[in-house]
C-alpha cells in the first residue's frame, strides 16, 4: 500500500516537472521570455499587533523570475539544472543529497546555498516537501529512550538499551510500527547534554524519549519529532542554552524556520514547551557570577530582532518576557552551568523537578 502511494506521488511529480519544463520550452520557441511565479511564505512578521496570517499555510505574495532581468538568468539556469537532476532521481527511484547535487555542476552552482535555494524553489513550484523530490539530508540527530520502530526494514530497538544513542533515520517517511511506553519526549539542544543524560542513565529512572538535533535541527530530526508527537501524543519539552542561539533553536522546533516556511506545517511542533534553561533560573538555582558570559554585540542584535517576531507576543508571551530579561541582564549561560551544584544535578534534580512541578512554558 505504502509502496503504491510512493509510486503514485513520484508519477504525479514527474508529470508536474514535464508540464513545467514544456511550458518554458514553448515560451522560448516563440521568442517569449518565460515567467516563473514562486509563492513566498513566512512564519513570522515584525508587527506583533498586526492581524497577520503568518501562522497559516497561505503564501505571502509572489516572486517573479524572468529572463528579462539579468540577475534572474543564473537563478533560472540553476533551477532548471537542479530540476533535471531531481527528475532523474525520481525516474530511477534513487536518492541524493544536496551535496551530491552541488558537485554535479560546482562551477555553475558556485556554492551550496545556491543549490539549497533552488531546491526550496522547486518544492514551492511543485507543491511538495523536499523528501518527495528524493533529496535527502545527511542526518545529524540522535535518539534514545523508551521507543522501538522500523525504518526501511531496519529495526531500531532503543527500549532494549534506553541510554544508548541511535541515529535518527534520514528517510522518516519509511518509519513505521512505532512502539513506546514513554511518558514524555525531551529535546535537548546539544550533543554534550545528550551524552550527559546518557552517562547518568537518565532513561533508566525516567520513562522518556530523548532527542537532540546537535544544534540547529536538520529536517529529518524535525520530521521525526513531528511524527512521534502525532503518533504517540506525548508532552514534549525542550532544553536549550540560555543565549539567543539556544532561544532561536527552541523557536525552530516549535514554529519552524523562515528558510523552510513553505513546509512549516510538516516541520513545526506547536506542542513543544520550553523547559529551560530560563534567564530567571540563574537566581532560582543560585548560579555564581563565574557561570555567566556577557552578551556580545551580535547576541544583542539577534535577541532584539527575535523580540519583534509576531508569534512571541501572540502565542508565547512568557517566552518573550524571558528573552527581554536576558537582554536586560546582558548575560548568557549554558545548560552545563547547572553542574556547579553537582555533575548529575541536571539529570537528577533540574529536569525531573521542572517536569513534575509543571515549571515549563
Amino acid at each position: 500500500m505504502e509502496g503504491n502511494r510512493g509510486s503514485s506521488q513520484r508519477c504525479d511529480l514527474l508529470q508536474k516537472i514535464r508540464e513545467f519544463t514544456r511550458a518554458i520550452v514553448q515560451d522560448l520557441s516563440i521568442g517569449r521570455s518565460p515567467i516563473v511565479l514562486i509563492d513566498r511564505f513566512r512564519i513570522h512578521c515584525t508587527n506583533p499587533h498586526a492581524n497577520c496570517c503568518c501562522s497559516s499555510v497561505l503564501p505571502n505574495g509572489k516572486e517573479i523570475l524572468t529572463l528579462q532581468r539579468e540577475n534572474h538568468v543564473h537563478r533560472l539556469d540553476v533551477l532548471l539544472r537542479v530540476l533535471l537532476i531531481v527528475q532523474q532521481l525520481l525516474q530511477e527511484n534513487r536518492h541524493g543529497s544536496k551535496r551530491d547535487i552541488y558537485y554535479m555542476h560546482p562551477s555553475v552552482f558556485s556554492e551550496q546555498s545556491v543549490v539549497d535555494r533552488a531546491i526550496n524553489d522547486i518544492c514551492i513550484l511543485m507543491q511538495c516537501s523536499r523528501h518527495n523530490l528524493n533529496v535527502v539530508s545527511v542526518g545529524n540527530g540522535l535518539v534514545m529512550g523508551w521507543i522501538r520502530f522500523l525504518e526501511g526494514g531496519r529495526k531500531f530497538d532503543c527500549i532494549n538499551r534506553p541510554n544508548t544513542a541511535h541515529p535518527i533515520p534520514v528517510q522518516v517517511e519509511e518509519v513505521k510500527d512505532i512502539v513506546s511506553v514513554a511518558d514524555y519526549i525531551l529535546v535537548v539542544e546539544k550533543e554534550s547534554v545528550f551524552e550527559r543524560l546518557a552517562n547518568d542513565q537518565f532513561c533508566n529512572a525516567n520513562r522518556c524519549i530523548v532527542i537532540t538535533g546537535r544544534g540547529y535541527p536538520d529536517i529529518p530530526t524535525r520530521r521525526f519529532l513531528r511524527l512521534l508527537i502525532e503518533k504517540l501524543c506525548l508532552p514534549t519539552y525542550c532544553l536549550v542554552d540560555c543565549d539567543p542561539y539556544g532561544f532561536d533553536i527552541l523557536t525552530t522546533y516549535r514554529f519552524g524556520s523562515m528558510q523552510m516556511a513553505y513546509d512549516a506545517k510538516q516541520l513545526r511542533c506547536p506542542e513543544v514547551c520550553w523547559l529551560g534553561v530560563f534567564p530567571s533560573d540563574s537566581e532560582k538555582y543560585c548560579l555564581p557570577q563565574q557561570c555567566f558570559l556577557p552578551l556580545t554585540a551580535e547576541d544583542k542584535k539577534k535577541a532584539e530582532a527575535m523580540l519583534n517576531r509576531c508569534y512571541l507576543q501572540r502565542e508565547v508571551p512568557r517566552w518573550r518576557l524571558e528573552l527581554e530579561l536576558m537582554l536586560q541582564r546582558g548575560v548568557k549561560f549554558e545548560i552545563e552551568a547547572l553542574s556547579v551544584h553537582s555533575l548529575s544535578f541536571l539529570s537528577k534534580e533540574y529536569i525531573t523537578s521542572k517536569i513534575q512541578g509543571g515549571v515549563h512554558i
